[in-house]
């Protein structure tokens, strides 16, 4: 058994998102000591350790609850989670285009602003509409 500060070092999950986790229902709620402190299990640490690759590939707090109840299924079939993966890689997908549109445009204000000692500025122009 180990606390919140040790299970936090061992997962790379702050101690206030494991706690934001329990409230959520994402993991259950930690067993407590007489004192009323909160001690993890190995299963406990597993599941964070799950949730922080989850999160670090960008899944949603809901797709990362589907994905842990479908790892825990171990009746599941794969295209299940195939399908949770493949709709996140195209929500993906889409905020790359966007970022790109985005970028595309602040390089081209960018470029036409000379960044020299005079006020005018297309950047600033260009923000205004």
């Amino acid at each position: 058994m180990m606390n919140i500060g040790e299970v936090a070092a061992a997962t790379g999950v702050s101690a206030k998102m494991i706690r934001h986790y329990e409230c959520i229902g994402l993991i259950k709620p930690a067993l407590r000591t007489v004192a009323g402190y909160r001690v993890y299990a190995e299963a406990d640490i597993h599941s964070l350790r799950f949730i922080r690759h989850a999160r670090d590939l960008g899944f949603a707090l809901e797709d990362i609850d589907a994905l842990l109840r479908l790892w825990g299924d171990r009746e599941r079939s794969s295209c299940e989670v195939k399908k949770l993966a493949l709709d996140h890689i195209a929500t993906l997908d889409r905020k790359i285009a966007e970022l790109q549109v985005m970028r595309a445009s602040l390089t081209d204000l960018a470029d036409r602003c000379q960044g020299d000692d005079r006020p005018h500025c297309p950047i600033l122009e260009g923000l205004a509409g």
